[in-house]
């Protein structure tokens, strides 16, 4: 379980039942506060659910880090049309693998926060899209939605109370691009996987065009926790403008590897020291991620200050992303990282906006060049230019996606892409070209 090993350090909110004995059971769950903040919300107005949300400083976990108070705001309470509750599982970005452990070890806290989220909104329907990869998710999501029923949890008339909720899974087929919402929205219809022209957005044409409140895995368990403690608590576990704890992914060059539940704020130096033992093999760190391969590279030199939350890491110009921390040693080939990541990219992208089809696959035989000594000065300078004409000119994140990371490392790693060209040039002197007749 990628979970392990815990630390002393983590602050066990979302995960507070993570180890119990059949944790994904509904009898744990109700033996360990499960539903219970559910209960609470069967009291409570709309406004009120929202405005605890909204209190709670709570923003978006899939990467975005939008308020999801606000978010669930902007859902027209007068609307005729039906609404809709939709679950982003479609974890896909590398280095990601927090939602994963929370359906494995907590399912029906998932489900307790769709049930709330329904209750601010006034859906009678939701769905938990799960990545194609994850199949084996959809097993345990589906015990776990069997079990709610048979307890009275979902379905008609919940607890007695008048409130009807049904709740289904429906499987992605391993397409990154479905992780953008509109994109997943198409897929839940059974279209094809490609985002849609915004606005408008989910919250008024979402699902079927009707008004929808999207959000990850994480983004909706936290809800229960919220109304438990309060909104204005659960704000105080973070920092400013961003509240509560995050489940952090450590993965790279860590002596200890994992996933962790760290409050927002947490110092970037203690994380990698105390929570991941530190940088593999006593080596120094040589690049860091804060949030997914998406996510603009830092210098170790950069990333040793910081602090893990929202407006630390944009001021330091990237992103906290999704959580998805990766760490590069010393030893760290960064001309084959740029590779890695835009091969990942060129091969996911939906291939609607000419600017990320070209540019991702441009990008790749511009890197792989470099990557085998072969190219020049020029190509380093243009690996640049074509990411930064990809930024903000698609219909989705994805060209950014790849265009961020990319021109990062070319900026702060040139010398390395410099180094290559400059030893295969060494060793072809004095080498005939074999186009050249002698």
């Amino acid at each position: 379980m990628l979970f392990n090993p815990p630390s002393p350090l983590e602050v066990k909110v979302l995960t507070v039942r993570f180890g119990l004995p059949n944790s994904a059971s509904i009898d744990t769950f109700l033996a360990n506060d499960g539903y219970k903040a559910f209960e609470k919300s069967l009291d409570m107005t709309q406004e009120q659910i929202i405005q605890e949300v909204k209190d709670s400083n709570l923003r978006g976990r899939g990467g975005a880090g939008f308020p999801t108070g606000m978010k669930w705001g902007f859902v027209p309470r007068q609307s005729p049309k039906p609404k809709y509750i939709v679950v982003n599982s479609d974890e896909s970005e590398p280095g990601t693998c927090k939602d994963r452990v929370l359906i494995e070890n907590d399912p029906h806290m998932l489900i307790e926060g769709c049930l709330i989220a329904a209750q601010a909104v006034g859906s009678k329907t939701g769905y938990i899209y799960i990545r194609g990869e994850y199949r084996y998710l959809i097993d345990v999501m589906d015990k776990a939605i069997g079990e709610a029923y048979a307890r009275g949890y979902l379905g008609k008339n919940i607890l007695g109370r008048g409130v009807d909720f049904d709740l289904y899974t429906h499987t992605g087929a391993g397409a990154y691009e479905c992780g953008e919402e509109s994109a997943l929205l198409e897929s839940l219809e059974g279209n094809r996987g490609q985002p849609r022209i915004r606005p408008p957005f989910p919250a008024v044409a979402g699902l079927y065009a009707c008004p929808t409140v999207l959000n990850n895995v994480e983004t909706f368990a936290a809800v229960p926790s919220i109304l438990l403690m309060g909104g204005k608590a659960w704000a105080d576990l973070g920092v400013a403008k961003a509240g509560g704890t995050k489940l952090t992914c450590l993965t790279g060059h860590f002596n200890r590897t994992g996933v962790y539940e760290l409050p927002l704020g947490f110092p970037v130096e203690k994380m990698i020291n105390e929570v991941g033992g530190g940088v593999r093999g006593g080596l120094k760190m040589k690049a860091f991620i804060p949030g997914g391969s998406s996510c603009p590279v830092l210098t170790g030199d950069e990333a040793w200050p910081l602090t893990m939350d929202y407006d630390s890491m944009a001021k330091a110009g990237t992103m906290l992303g999704s959580g998805g921390v990766v760490l590069m040693d010393e030893n760290t080939d960064m001309v084959k990282a740029a590779l890695r990541i835009m091969h990942f990219y060129q091969h996911e992208s939906c291939g609607w906006c000419i600017p990320c089809r070209e540019g991702t696959t441009w990008l790749k035989k511009l890197l792989t060049r470099l990557d085998r000594g072969m190219g020049t000065e020029k190509d380093i300078d243009l690996v640049g230019d074509v990411s930064k004409n990809m930024m903000g000119r698609t219909f989705c994140p994805l060209g950014d996606a790849a265009a961020l990371p990319t021109e990062s490392i070319v900026r702060k790693f040139r010398h390395e892409f410099e180094a290559k060209i400059a030893k295969t040039q060494i060793s072809m002197a004095g080498v005939a070209s074999p186009f050249v007749v002698v």
